[in-house]
């Protein structure tokens, strides 16, 4: 039988095989580890669904893979080559939607095709199989998997392409109108080591998978950014008075815990912000659960954790969680769960020294709260007084889509409001 890869959770549609943790040969029973995925920033252990001993792996580490693709096969199966039709690379290429073409125009190819005898394709099994189905030359296809690896993504980019082509030569034989066809990333041809030395590494597979995200929002989302400072004087006497009273209980009181239960009051007061945006349904989804995403700084890139129901726990709870969460995250130990459901961002670069800056909303998200590092700054009163007073940038980034500037601001200074004016309450233990 075939072990295959299960559901990977909502919105995930591809992950990359980071180890294989079972050879040829080796007996694995029901619920052991068989290798490890790593899928929207997150790493995840992937366990046999059967029992028997390995007598193929099918998959190689670097390749690209989705759910219901095979990944090793435990002991002989009858249905095994034929399970393989539907359930490997062909079962997750997309489909491309197309206009519809007359049946009687047919191509008529000009020249005599020539397949790619002397390429050495580096390929999974699966793939080499599946290709071999259905007449598919590898030699044609670019690998961009580790040492040029031809991935599951990889095939299916190129039989799209093969597909569009077909149709677009349909199309100018028949005059019919076609779209145009999306645009390719962009790519530097510029040979920079005329001018130096250079070294070329491959991208790590998450610093992909962010600059495939950011990218997305960036070109979908039209961004707003303002920009307002808060006065966080007092809230910092009160993270210095009772600080010593979390450490004893392990836990840190950082400013990031009062901004997120500043956040989550805000968002009562706003729904707007605590939703998404189906442009293509005209819908706007509205959550009444407050999980509030935490971005963190790790070796590996930027990873956003999230800290579930932040309007039902404690200042104590949240600084515990924050804590285990965020070493998880810089071990890459963080499952798909912990990634999953946020509906805000808040984002802290305090620590690193950095003033105001602007965030990127993390999409589906609709908004995101940045904050900087605090300054004193002098403050007068209306007698002309002049009294030091620490303030700290905070920058607000939402969808210009469903929410408007005025909202915006007020958003803001809600939150501003709430920190400059933090319920003593909330923080004794």
């Amino acid at each position: 039988m075939d072990i295959k890869i299960p559901n990977l959770g909502d919105g995930i549609d591809s992950a990359v095989v980071l180890s294989i943790l079972v050879a040829v040969g080796d007996t694995v029973a029901d619920g052991d580890t068989i290798l490890e995925l790593e899928t929207d920033k997150a790493v995840a252990p992937i366990p046999s669904t059967g029992s028997g001993k390995v007598e193929a792996i099918l998959v190689a580490e670097g390749d690209t893979v989705r759910t219901g693709v095979p990944v090793i096969r435990i002991e002989g199966d009858s249905q095994a080559m034929a399970s393989e039709a539907t359930s490997s690379p062909a079962a997750a290429i997309p489909q491309v939607s197309q206009a519809p073409v007359k049946a009687e125009i047919a191509i008529t190819p000009s020249a005599t095709y020539t397949a790619q005898t002397n390429a050495n394709p580096v390929a999974s099994p699966s793939i080499k199989r599946f290709s071999a189905r259905f007449g598919l030359d590898l030699g044609r296809v670019t690998g961009t998997g580790s040492s040029g690896r031809i991935t599951d993504a990889d095939v299916a980019s190129y039989m799209s392409y093969l597909q569009a082509a077909a149709f677009q030569a349909v199309c100018t034989e028949s005059g019919v109108q076609t779209a145009p066809a999306a645009p390719s990333l962009p790519t530097l041809n510029t040979d920079f080591s005329k001018f130096g030395p250079i070294e070329i590494k491959p991208a790590a597979s998450l610093r992909k998978k962010i600059a495939a995200n950011l990218r997305k929002t960036w070109n979908e989302v039209p961004h707003v950014t303002q920009f307002d400072e808060a006065d966080i004087t007092n809230v910092m006497s009160l993270r210095k008075k009772y600080n010593p009273k979390y450490g004893k209980k392990d836990a840190k009181l950082t400013l990031t815990v009062f901004t997120l239960k500043a956040i989550v009051e805000a968002l009562k007061e706003f729904p707007h912000f605590n939703a998404s945006f189906d442009e293509a349904k005209g819908e706007v989804i509205y959550k009444n659960y407050f999980h509030l995403g935490v971005a963190v700084d790790t070796p590996a890139g930027l990873i956003v954790p999230v800290i579930r129901d932040v309007d039902k726990k404690s200042i104590l709870d949240i600084c515990l969680e924050i804590n285990i969460i965020a070493e998880k995250a810089r071990q890459r130990k963080v499952t798909m769960d912990d990634l999953q459901g946020g509906t805000f961002t808040l984002s802290n670069l305090g620590g690193l020294g950095v003033g105001a800056f602007t965030p990127i909303v993390n999409a589906p998200e609709v908004a995101i709260l940045g904050i900087g590092r605090g300054n004193f700054a002098p403050v007068f009163d209306k007698e002309g007084n002049m009294t030091p007073r620490l303030k700290m940038p905070v920058c607000l980034s939402y969808d210009h889509r469903i929410i408007d500037g005025g909202d915006g601001a007020r958003f803001t200074r809600k939150v501003i409001d709430i920190l400059e004016n933090f319920d003593e309450k909330l923080v004794k233990i």
